[in-house]
């Protein structure tokens, strides 16, 4: 993972806050789509109690059924969110390759997130990125709400490496900053990623939405600051069903635009990534997409 890449997370994050909700057929053939489309990385499923996140019941059915392999030969990368140990012991028993667990920055939204205060979510963190290891699924941790929180207002970098150097020691692969209602600038972007760069060389990765529109500005703050993966969603659907007024992801198609017309190749073709935002957002009885690049086109054309 060391070369820039496109985290595709529109079947996870795309879906889990829309009012349809989509059956696990459904979702598997949307993922199914991403993979032809040439994605490699795909956050596929969430482990959660269905009562609390209906969008994302059967995750079991789903990653039975999605392809393993690409178009070019190449493994896919199945990730499945986990905010639990229960959430963790379904996500390896349904064989994904990676995790994504949660550590929110504030006590407010961890107990909205996860019913449980800050500390013991660390603990708990902690102990399941060793549990992966020993299951060879590899880990990464997200700092959510990293850039600010909904219930508790600005969120200080001392917050922020609290959460990642309480995780450290358990050994993540990877260290997500995620800015779950969208409020960062490029400044903000450039100094959490320096502040967690000063105390550990693990690979880092962003997860933006553009609630504010300032989700592309930030992508390409987070690129010259060094981080090798950026999420995104397909279309630009997407929101966290415990963060109020938090709309969707950056859009794929308009990401990989952005960096392709800057001189980076992600390996992802724009024209390729137009079809499964369309497919998905006819499924989600979606006029259009939130994404642009569907109705401009790409350039040139």
């Amino acid at each position: 993972m060391a070369e820039l890449h496109v985290v595709e997370v529109g079947p996870r994050d795309g879906l889990q806050n829309e009012a349809v909700v989509l059956d696990p057929v459904t979702r598997s053939a949307f993922v199914s789509r991403l993979v032809a489309a040439g994605h490699h990385r795909i956050e596929t499923v969430s482990f959660v109690h269905p009562e609390r996140v209906p969008q994302m019941a059967g995750a079991e059915e789903v990653m039975a059924a999605v392809p393993r392999v690409g178009p070019d030969g190449r493994a896919v990368s199945h990730i499945g969110l986990v905010l639990n140990e229960r959430g963790l012991e379904r996500a390896i028993a349904a064989g994904v390759d990676e995790v994504n667990l949660v550590a929110v920055t504030t006590e407010t939204f961890n107990q909205r997130n996860q019913g449980a205060g800050l500390d013991a979510v660390l603990d708990a963190t902690a102990r399941m990125v060793e549990r992966a290891g020993q299951a060879r699924v590899s880990s990464t941790v997200t700092v959510a709400a990293a850039f600010g929180c909904p219930f508790e207002g600005e969120v200080t970098t001392e917050q922020v490496l609290r959460v990642v150097e309480a995780v450290l020691p358990a050994g993540p692969d990877e260290i997500a900053l995620a800015d779950t209602i969208g409020v960062g600038v490029p400044a903000d972007v450039r100094r959490l990623v320096g502040a967690v760069r000063d105390i550990t060389d693990v690979p880092l990765r962003v997860h933006l939405h553009n609630t504010r529109n300032t989700g592309y500005a930030n992508a390409w703050a987070a690129v010259e600051a060094g981080v090798v993966a950026i999420d995104a969603s397909a279309g630009g659907f997407g929101g966290c069903p415990f963060a109020p007024a938090a709309t969707g992801n950056i859009a794929t198609e308009d990401l990989v635009y952005l960096l392709g017309r800057s001189g980076l190749d992600v390996g992802l073709v724009v024209e390729d990534l137009v079809d499964p935002a369309s497919w998905i957002a006819a499924a989600l009885g979606a006029d259009r997409t939130p994404a642009l690049l569907g109705r401009a086109g790409t350039f040139p054309s």
